[in-house]
């Protein structure tokens, strides 16, 4: 159950934080809760309604991505408000950030919907070689997704633009501990869509817990591993498959032949967007003793430049969620042995403020054990980047791998022998803007994956089918009893080696009469 979670994960999910969480004083009407058989009676409404066919077909669910955008862009401002309430982050990043990716996505899902819902060919072999073998797609029902509390909007918007392009019905969950946002989406969702296609349920421990013991046909969720252990299991009761976009430390490597003015702006960049508070932000830097100085040098000026002397005052410097999560980081601060490299400001509790801090550390420090999610940026001496990889293979495998560098063969090895859910070569975190690309973890930091064609596919279930024809019958008569020396050597021949037809003769096997074809079978069959 979600009530016996440990200690360090009533960060992510304790019902108790807005009763001691100042940035939720003002807090907002309660949001309604539902019964365990009020979940029950949804998930069956949506189920219903998804068995009737009404949601499957390429103009349902062109309908329902236009409706989505419809909700995007009716509601702009009032969903930036609410992030903005939640996490001091200012409306213009909240845009750039999670509003335009969203619209984007869908757009490219409705360009290519019509082509990615066809059945899909795949390749004869000569025992099919008169049939119609393919995949078919089929949508898979009544999906779930937990969303958490980092990106609150993207995170719910992003994973549900695939499921309802995929022709499924689903049930949000937002974070209770983005409040603000979660009320929010709980107001708007009711305006554009009917619960059957799509619903809102708000609500923390007790209400997640009787959520995931509803059957649904796929769930998706964002957020810690300890928590993704006790989704999967619930999910193991029914069967049910998971996506789990989970996290890790993501390291960044530093060559000496980097341009490091750049480097440094971008991997600043990445990891003081949202405060640090994000899954694919730099955990750690691993540099050489020759190029530590000019890169912290050079970090010290673009914090300068992106939040001045005072970030405290800059509206683009997020704060931390809660008083919780501000504790676990100053809990850091505070144990660890590291030099302080670049320091701008004191922590500040009453203001959810921790200055961006980064740190000359060595490998037993306390802030090379866990995900730090916050504005505090450890920097690893190394002697290589063989000592890189060495280390980074020795952790979890992360979300991301991040790699600055001039040469093609050192990018090259580190693409080789380290193992994560993406790479971004020169640059961080900017992989995920890419649709085409899959978004998702290995190992530690989850599985499966989805973006574009990717999404579309995790909420889709490949159906195979082979269609044959009435004629050709005698072509496959040796597979029936009783069986024989000649059947058995005329099955060794379409069976004993795996035969494919040429990409030749496949391009030109349609304009072939059939007739002929069960000729030249018959033929090969004798020999």
């Amino acid at each position: 159950s979600l009530l016996f979670l440990p200690s360090c994960l009533r960060l992510f999910v304790s019902p108790k934080l807005f009763t001691h969480d100042r940035s939720y004083r003002d807090t907002l009407t309660p949001t309604k809760r539902l019964s365990a058989m009020a979940y029950n009676a949804l998930v069956s409404k949506q189920r219903e309604f998804f068995l009737s066919g009404a949601t499957s077909s390429l103009a349902a669910r062109k309908e329902n991505l236009n409706k989505l955008k419809k909700l995007i862009t009716e509601n702009e401002e009032q969903l930036c408000l609410a992030v903005e309430k939640d996490l001091r982050r200012n409306p213009k990043s909240t845009v750039a950030l999670e509003i335009s990716n969203a619209v984007m996505e869908i757009d490219y899902m409705l360009a290519n919907l019509a082509e990615w819902m066809k059945p899909e060919k795949v390749q004869k072999t000569m025992l099919t070689a008169l049939d119609t073998p393919m995949v078919h797609k089929d949508p898979k029902g009544v999906c779930l997704i937990i969303a958490p509390w980092n990106y609150p909007v993207a995170m719910i918007l992003l994973p549900l633009i695939p499921a309802i392009a995929a022709g499924n019905t689903c049930i949000l969950k937002p974070s209770e501990i983005a409040a603000a946002t979660a009320k929010a989406f709980e107001l708007i969702v009711p305006k554009y869509f009917e619960e059957e296609v799509l619903a809102v349920v708000n609500g923390a421990i007790p209400e997640t817990t009787a959520l995931l013991a509803e059957r649904f046909d796929h769930i998706l969720y964002t957020g810690c591993p300890p928590v993704a252990k006790i989704v999967m299991a619930a999910a193991s009761k029914h069967l049910t498959p998971v996506t789990l976009e989970l996290g890790g430390k993501c390291p960044v490597v530093v060559e000496d032949d980097v341009d490091v003015d750049i480097t440094a702006k971008r991997i600043c960049w990445g990891k003081w967007l949202n405060n640090g508070q994000t899954c694919l932000a730099p955990d750690y830097v691993m540099v050489s003793s020759k190029t530590k100085p000019a890169l912290l040098a050079a970090m010290r000026k673009v914090l300068v430049e992106f939040y001045s002397e005072d970030p405290k005052a800059s509206k683009d410097y997020s704060r931390i969620i809660s008083e919780r999560h501000f504790d676990r980081l100053k809990t850091l601060l505070d144990k660890t042995n590291g030099t302080h490299a670049v320091e701008m400001g004191v922590p500040d509790r009453d203001d959810l403020f921790i200055p961006p801090t980064v740190l000359d550390v060595n490998r037993e420090d306390t802030l090379m054990e866990d995900e730090i999610f916050g504005p505090i940026l450890p920097i690893l001496t190394v002697s290589g980047l063989n000592d890189a990889i060495d280390y980074i293979k020795k952790g979890e495998k992360p979300l991301a791998a991040y790699i600055f560098t001039r040469n093609e063969t050192k990018i090259k090895k580190f693409l080789a022998e380290t193992s994560s859910g993406a790479v971004t070569v020169n640059d961080v975190i900017m992989h995920l803007t890419v649709d085409t690309l899959p978004f998702g973890g290995v190992g530690n930091s989850g599985m499966g994956r989805y973006r574009g064609k990717y999404g579309f596919d995790t909420f889709t279930h490949e159906k195979a089918v082979l269609k044959r024809p009435f004629f050709g019958e005698s072509l496959m008569a040796i597979r029936y009893p009783p069986q024989t020396d000649e059947k058995a050597r005329q099955m060794a021949l379409l069976t004993g080696t795996r035969r494919a037809f040429p990409k030749w003769l496949v391009r030109w096997l349609p304009t072939v009469p059939v007739v002929v074809l069960s000729v030249v079978l018959g033929v090969i069959l004798q020999v």
